[in-house]
């Protein structure tokens, strides 16, 4: 999926992929249920790298369904609106989330200030997920 750039939609798209600390994850649940949870990740230019702990809801919900949506909270006029539907894989050859450098600039000084050191973030949110968009939708 590209991300046309010269609309002023596409530009707010790919600055909030840059700037945004938070995204949120919607997997389905057996039930159909819509599980969304916010999660820190990496735009890599043509997917999100996002990190997770093992044995979560959300790594079952994959297993089952790798159908998803992300998407980044709205301003405080339900203005800036950008979701996007994909598909995810869990990344078994992914490095660690310390040897990853864009995700350690990103995240240093988030993962210090939950208590954590980049050895031990990677050692609990030890699963690489992959996420390919697929559709970008928004105002």
């Amino acid at each position: 999926m590209q991300i046309d750039t010269s609309t002023e939609f596409g530009a707010r798209v790919v600055r909030r992929l840059q700037d945004e600390i938070i995204i949120w994850l919607t997997t389905v649940a057996a039930d159909g249920t819509p599980a969304p949870r916010p999660v820190w990740f990496l735009w890599t230019g043509t997917e999100f790298l996002i990190y997770s702990q093992p044995r979560t809801a959300k790594l079952r919900h994959l297993a089952r369904d790798p159908r998803v949506a992300l998407h980044f909270n709205s301003d405080d006029q339900g203005d800036n609106i950008v979701v996007f539907t994909g598909t995810a894989r869990v990344d078994a050859a992914a490095p660690p989330a310390d040897r990853e450098a864009a995700y350690l600039a990103k995240y240093r000084t988030h993962i210090q200030q939950i208590g954590m050191t980049p050895e031990s973030f990677a050692r609990a949110y030890a699963v690489a997920i992959r996420v390919t968009p697929e559709a970008l939708r928004g105002h």
